[in-house]
């Protein structure tokens, strides 16, 4: 890969990982149309996840704040609301733990599987946007822990390429009834401590089988400007999704999801 493609790689990475339009499937759609190997995509795809798991960081820095000096409040009562909060978190990541654990493989096998699922997981992707357009008025001031587990199934999905996580995440809390503004914000903090554990596996998985052979062809200098344009733009994207989501414009994303599923399905079968 070189510093071109890492560039516009990351950005795909930054805009699409908050924007509900799949970031995974739009990384391997770039990468067949770069002829990028599956070893060195995959290499590329941990380091920018964990770049705009960082932009995430810093968007929503007053709300992790919250969160952290709730927990470690000494006066607040047990069940305090930061600690709800923390708990239901924990409870969205128990299904994408359970993923992770014991289909890892059958995981990263589907990715190298070609783009015709791709195109199905965004037609499905597209499904679920329309339908959270036209759900009933959210009502519920907090997400209780069955919606939290419930979303958090709907993130174990979305580790399949072309089912956008940021947009399966939402839409199944809208369609449960949650508020806009609360299921945005806490669809991009429940994503954080899986993809910080995936990558730390992922560190120690390349220290034990070796650097270099983990990390492909890619040089270093591709690796950082990717790492940074997705951290820029999965700054702007956050912010930018938050505002649409409060608005109820989900819906113009799953037209745009639908249009490329079928065009991708069409030149596949084709």
């Amino acid at each position: 890969m070189d510093e071109i493609q890492a560039l516009l790689m990351g950005l795909i990475q930054g805009l699409t990982e908050y924007l509900p339009v799949s970031s995974s499937g739009h990384l391997a759609i770039a990468g067949t149309l770069f002829g990028l190997g599956g070893e060195e995509n995959l290499t590329f795809t941990i380091a920018v996840h964990v770049a705009t798991v960082l932009s995430t960081i810093v968007i929503l820095w007053k709300e992790i704040w919250w969160l952290l000096k709730g927990l470690v409040d000494t006066n607040a009562p047990l069940l305090s609301d930061e600690r709800k909060y923390c708990l239901a978190i924990l409870v969205s990541m128990i299904p994408v733990g359970i993923v992770g654990v014991f289909f890892k493989d059958t995981v990263e096998e589907i990715f190298g599987s070609g783009l015709v699922i791709v195109g199905f997981c965004l037609i499905i992707t597209a499904a679920l946007l329309t339908m959270s357009y036209y759900a009933r008025p959210r009502r519920k001031e907090n997400i209780g822990i069955l919606d939290a587990f419930i979303i958090g199934i709907a993130q174990a999905l979305a580790v399949m390429p072309g089912l956008s996580r940021s947009g399966t995440t939402i839409a199944t809390g809208l369609l449960l009834g949650d508020k806009k503004e609360k299921v945005a914000q806490f669809s991009f903090l429940m994503v954080i401590p899986p993809i910080l554990g995936e990558a730390l596996l992922d560190v120690l998985k390349a220290m034990k089988h070796g650097t270099e052979a983990a990390a492909g062809s890619m040089s270093v200098t591709s690796l950082a400007i990717g790492f940074i344009a997705a951290f820029v733009s999965g700054c702007l994207a956050c912010k930018w999704m938050i505002s649409i989501v409060k608005k109820g414009k989900l819906v113009y994303f799953g037209v745009y999801c639908a249009i490329v599923g079928s065009i991708i399905l069409a030149s596949t079968i084709i």
